[in-house]
This record gives structure tokens, C-alpha cells and sequence, in this order.
């Protein structure tokens, strides 16, 4: 599963869920205390129709191993007939006789009605469990099938988007061709609207990659690689366009797991800003750090870091999409990318 199909079936899924889970676990909390107190008047109960066996005078030899009595004789003191004493580990009920201030006192253990409720808590929890796998998997069915027309959709823009690009590389080829016809030429070679031409069509070209690499599954695909192997294939293509600009490399081992041609292209266009905009005689200086690869040159300050990876957003009159593919393709990708900038440098940063 693709990674924004993936987050937004988590959203789903974790959405639904939570609120259901909420509910099963409020009702089971409600349930037992119910149940509690029901147990509780139970054992009151169970106290006064002890208290009727002896003043009826009955054989209550049965009931001693639950129960046991005494009588107490106490002077202006009032007990309430509802009184119900709970201690740590018996019931107490104190009931008046036909004596004045004598009480008949009943004590009752609690390991029974302890039971009863640990039994009731397994109980709970156990139906809470079940009916929470069951929601799981209801949560998990409704989920895929929520995102069934949204994957359709994204589908059908990726296989038009696709279409696209792929039918923008024939005009794009012929119009390099014809631009090495007119390069030829010593009357149009050096013109302005030759270079601006070329230009543009570089501009072009760099755009159906980036997409390209965008759209396709595979991106997706990742597998342990040397990151440094990458980088060192990417600034090969690089260094014979900016023959100005000094290029430093410190960088021999880092695995990590990537995607190598998404990778690439990530590296390319950083190292291409990383050239474009660099200062006359400058420098592009990547190196290692733990789990971190730098990106660093000199250059102008990027004004606006927290708006670099905004499509809108551009440097120098840029397009504003290849950073835009960049942060797009290191979250496909779980690679972290932060940026520092200041007066006389500049620096991307892949967490791996």
C-alpha cells in the first residue's frame, strides 16, 4: 500500500475504532458498577435474612461458615435498620431487638462477594476483548472499502498523469533536435532566444523526470543501499556542468533503507539547486554524520525556510516544483529533510 493511501487508511481505521472501543469500554465500566451495586444490596439482603433465622429462632448451623454474630448493648446511641457497614474484609449489620439498647450485630466475610466480583471484572473484560477484535476487524473491512473510491480515482489521475508525461517526451525531443540543428547554425547559434529556448527545455525535461519518478510504483519499492554509492553517481553527473564550483565529498558508508531511484532524484535536484544558486567560485560540500546525510554550499539565504517545500514557493525564479517532489518523495520514502540557512550557506539535511 502506498504511503498516502496508507495514512489516510490509519485515519480511517484508528477514527473508527477509537470511537467504538470508547463506547465498549464506558458501557463495560456502567455494566459494573450496576452489577456492584446490585451484589452489594444482595449482601445487605443476605445479612437481614440472617438476622429474621435468629430471631425466628432457627437452626442457622448451616450458615455459619459464612456468618457469625454477637450482641451488643449500647446506651443513647441511634442505629439506623439501613445501616450497612462495608470494612476491608467482612459486611457489618447492626439491628435493633425488643431490648432497649441492645443490638444484634452480624458479620458476614467478603471473600465470596470478592469472588463474585473478580469473576464479573474477567468476565467484563474478556466480552470488552472480544468485541473489540470483532470491531477491529468490522473497523478494518469498512476502512478498505471507504478508500476503494478514492484509490480508483487516484488511479484513474495516475494513469492519466502518466499518459501525459509520456506523450510531452515526443515534442520534447524534437525540439532538442531542433535546437542542435539551429546550434549549428552560425547565425542563430549564440542568439538569446537560442538559450532561452534551451533553457526552457531543460526546464521541461528536469519537470517530466520528476514526475515521472513521482508516478511510478516502484518509488515505493524499498531495499537496503549505500547511500554514498548513490551520491557519489549523482555528483559524477553533476560536476562536469559546474567546472566554477569547488565540490567536496565526505561521505564512504551509510546503509539505509531507500528507494535508488527516487533517492537520485532527491539527490539530484538538491544538488542541482545546490548549483544553480551558488556564488561564483563556490562550493557543494556532502558528508556524513550518523544517520545523516548534509547537503551544504554556499549561497544566498533562503529567506522563507518553512515555505521551501510549498509548490507556490520558489528560488530565483524557479519553478517551485522539484523541492516540492523532494519532500514529496523523502516522505514516501520515511526520509526526514529539514533545511538551515543563513547569510552565506545553505544546507539540506536527510535523516535516514
Amino acid at each position: 500500500m502506498l504511503h498516502h493511501k496508507k495514512t489516510a487508511f490509519l485515519k480511517f481505521f484508528i477514527t473508527y475504532f477509537l470511537s467504538v472501543a470508547i463506547l465498549i469500554l464506558i458501557a463495560g465500566f456502567f455494566y459494573f458498577k450496576e452489577i456492584k451495586g446490585q451484589l452489594l444490596k444482595a449482601e445487605n439482603f443476605s445479612l437481614i435474612e440472617y438476622a429474621r433465622r435468629i430471631k425466628k429462632g432457627e437452626n442457622i448451623e448451616k450458615f455459619k461458615s459464612m456468618f457469625h454474630h454477637s450482641y451488643i448493648k449500647q446506651n443513647g446511641i441511634y442505629i439506623d435498620i439501613k445501616n450497612f457497614k462495608i470494612t476491608k474484609n467482612e459486611f457489618i449489620k447492626f439491628i435493633p431487638t425488643r431490648q432497649k439498647y441492645l443490638y444484634l450485630i452480624i458479620y458476614k466475610s467478603k471473600k465470596r462477594f470478592e469472588q463474585k466480583l473478580f469473576d464479573l471484572e474477567l468476565k467484563i473484560i474478556l466480552i470488552q476483548l472480544l468485541l473489540l477484535l470483532i470491531f477491529a476487524i468490522v473497523s478494518y473491512y469498512l476502512a478498505k472499502s471507504a478508500l476503494k473510491p478514492l484509490e480508483e480515482s487516484i488511479d484513474t489521475l495516475d494513469k492519466f498523469a502518466k499518459d501525459l508525461i509520456h506523450d510531452i517526451n515526443t515534442p520534447i525531443t524534437a525540439m532538442k533536435l531542433n535546437i542542435k540543428l539551429l546550434e549549428k547554425n552560425h547565425c542563430t547559434k549564440e542568439t538569446k532566444a537560442i538559450k532561452r529556448l534551451k533553457k526552457s527545455i531543460e526546464t521541461i525535461s528536469e519537470l517530466r523526470e520528476n514526475l515521472t519518478i513521482l508516478l511510478e510504483k516502484k518509488t515505493f519499492q524499498v531495499t537496503y543501499v549505500n547511500i554514498c554509492n548513490v551520491v557519489k553517481d549523482v555528483l559524477q553527473l553533476h560536476q562536469p556542468n559546474y567546472p566554477h564550483i569547488n565540490f567536496k565529498l565526505y561521505c564512504d558508508t551509510l546503509f539505509a533503507k531507500t528507494n535508488t531511484d527516487a533517492l537520485k532524484q532527491v539527490l539530484h535536484n538538491l544538488i542541482s539547486n545546490a548549483c544553480k544558486y551558488n556564488t561564483l567560485d563556490g562550493y557543494v560540500k556532502i558528508y556524513v554524520k550518523k544517520n545523516r546525510l548534509y547537503i551544504e554550499n554556499s549561497g544566498i539565504e533562503i529567506k522563507e525556510i518553512d515555505k521551501v517545500f510549498n509548490r507556490d514557493y520558489s528560488l530565483q525564479g524557479s519553478s517551485g516544483i522539484g523541492l516540492d517532489i523532494v519532500k514529496r518523495l523523502c516522505d514516501a520514502m520515511n526520509i526526514k529533510i529539514e533545511v538551515n540557512s543563513n547569510k552565506n550557506e545553505n544546507c539540506f539535511i536527510l535523516i535516514f
